[in-house]
């Protein structure tokens, strides 16, 4: 079997840049919510109720997720101000 070669030819890089998509939103369960922003689930329900902090969203009855970047965004607000919203 003959060794595969590469094409070098500069015709080549004549397609189109090629942008990858984003990636897709991440759900995130509670004990990871608890862990990424050091609170118990008692004050994340809390300031939930308060609109304190990101609403989780069901996907069933005993499911619920939240959305990885508002999470991580409440976080980079928390060390902006100082203190949680």
């Amino acid at each position: 079997m003959a060794p595969t070669q590469l094409n070098t030819d500069s015709s080549a890089s004549l397609a189109p840049d090629i942008i990858p998509a984003p990636p897709a939103p991440r759900l995130i369960r509670l004990p990871e919510v608890m862990a990424r922003v050091g609170m118990k689930r008692s004050a994340i329900y809390q300031r939930m109720s308060e609109g304190r902090f990101p609403k989780s969203r069901s996907l069933g009855p005993k499911c619920a997720v939240w959305v990885e970047k508002e999470i991580e965004e409440w976080i980079d607000q928390v060390v902006r101000f100082g203190n949680h919203p």
